[in-house]
């Protein structure tokens, strides 16, 4: 079995004395493939990111079951911001201003030919390294080509690719150029099989191949709700340093003036477009305005760690994060009382402190694929958490019914859902996080893995409901 990504399960970095220091990776995929144990000569092959990475390759350094591929720096760079994360990431997720962009023209055309090499790269690396009619699992947006390209070099191969984003309408998909498009739509038609998250963004897909490729031909569709992995967050989240963290954001949040507790709001996401901190910290300045009972008594503690700074637009959507967080507090608190809790640096710890902590957990994404925050902090939460969700997040799909719903944009629905789940009892809450918790946990990662590899073996038509 083979497994191909942009990021790998390890990274490494150059220390000053020029000695190599690796860091294993993590996520859903990375979890999933340890399931499969070092007996089943599994090799997963990912891209060099970084200059720790290059060298590793160059210094033949690697870990068993590891292929790092060294594909040039301009080239992973148009490929993977110019093209994955710059115009498909931005059609999936239904981003772009279409009064100014997108604009194909011929930087574009420039950019597509690297996302063309970067995919080849892949597909002739696995060709060379996958067994006689071994399974292949290729992973997301990045790597759109490499099922039809692959398919041409080793038809015996049984491929599969998974989709972690959304995949956008026909209405929208059609904005790429023709042959762009109908490139995209042949790369994942070569694979035997395509996993999506949810029935949704399945129907999408197959609604684009209806209109643009005349359909699926051989191809299979299935949908896997990646879920949490309840055993490693509850036992990673009562660890001291998350204990520690947890002190240190009691000390932020302090009590009200009448020495109660306050509540809390919370949110952790990457300063991603798609996630709409923006609104939902209009929101939260909203609900202040409405319900000004709840100042001094919550507060909201706002993670937003950086993500794609290399590109202008993220950068310059961090910035806004920072400066509207600023002036809610400079607005409206007080000597005793910081309404917004803004951290920009990750820190993995500290996000699972404030799951313990929440009391409302805002997920409000314009649209994503999945969401796994709304699916971890029901499960982390010592008291219960009221979930505040996006119906536009994949999540949705399984844990809408004991969730808050709201339309993305709508500032005022979202401050009076945020009112409503603060002045929900105890009892109620803790009976919706309980249900949520036991929806988010529904696929962890390691049966999310193993289901698709049984499907793509098995050449199964469906999944069950």
């Amino acid at each position: 079995m083979l497994v191909a990504s942009n990021r790998g399960p390890v990274s490494y970095e150059v220390r000053e004395d020029g000695s190599l220091h690796s860091k294993r990776g993590g996520g859903g995929v990375v979890s999933g493939l340890s399931a499969i144990g070092p007996d089943a000569g599994a090799l997963w092959v990912c891209s060099a990111l970084s200059d720790g990475d290059r060298e590793a390759v160059r210094r033949g350094v690697g870990e068993d079951g590891v292929l790092m591929l060294d594909i040039p720096a301009g080239v992973h760079a148009d490929a993977y911001n110019g093209i994955a994360n710059s115009v498909l990431w931005f059609v999936h997720h239904m981003l772009y201003q279409t009064p100014l962009e997108p604009v194909f023209d011929a930087e574009f055309r420039r950019q597509w030919a690297s996302y063309e090499t970067y995919n080849r790269a892949f597909a002739e690396a696995l060709a060379g390294r996958a067994a006689p009619g071994a399974a292949v699992l290729v992973q997301d947006y990045h790597l759109t080509l490499v099922p039809g390209m692959l398919r041409e070099l080793r038809p015996d191969l049984r491929i599969g690719h998974f989709s972690h984003t959304p995949w956008a309408p026909p209405e929208y998909f059609r904005m790429l150029p023709d042959d762009i498009a109908g490139q995209v739509l042949r790369g994942m038609l070569g694979a035997d099989r395509l996993g999506f998250l949810t029935r949704r963004w399945a129907d999408a897909f197959e609604a684009c191949c209806d209109r643009f490729a005349g359909g699926l031909g051989d191809t299979r569709v299935g949908v896997h709700g990646l879920g949490a992995d309840a055993d490693f967050l509850r036992a990673r989240s009562h660890q001291p340093d998350v204990a520690e963290r947890m002190a240190a954001l009691r000390d932020e949040i302090g009590t009200a003036a009448d020495g109660s507790a306050r509540r809390t709001i919370v949110r952790v996401d990457r300063t991603e477009l798609s996630k709409n901190i923006v609104r939902g910290l209009l929101a939260y300045r909203q609900l202040l305005d409405d319900h000004p009972e709840w100042r001094d008594r919550v507060v909201h503690v706002a993670f937003a760690y950086p993500s794609r700074q290399d590109l202008a637009v993220y950068r310059d959507y961090t910035a806004e994060v920072q400066r509207l967080a600023e002036e809610i507090n400079s607005g409206y608190g007080t000597p005793t009382w910081t309404p917004v809790v803004l951290h920009v640096k990750d820190d993995f710890a500290r996000s699972l402190a404030a799951y313990r902590l929440a009391d409302v957990a805002l997920v409000n994404p314009i649209r994503d694929g999945m969401n796994l925050v709304a699916k971890e902090v029901p499960v982390v939460s010592d008291e219960g958490c009221v979930l505040v969700l996006s119906r536009e997040a994949g999540a949705f799909e399984e844990l809408g019914e004991d969730a808050l719903a709201v339309n993305p944009y709508d500032v005022i629905g979202t401050a009076q859902a945020l009112h409503e789940a603060l002045s929900m009892g105890p009892e109620d809450r803790a009976e919706r996080s309980k249900r949520l918790a036991a929806s988010a946990t529904a696929l962890p990662p390691t049966q999310w893995f193993l289901e698709q590899l049984s499907a793509l073996e098995e050449g199964r038509a469906s999944e069950p409901d």
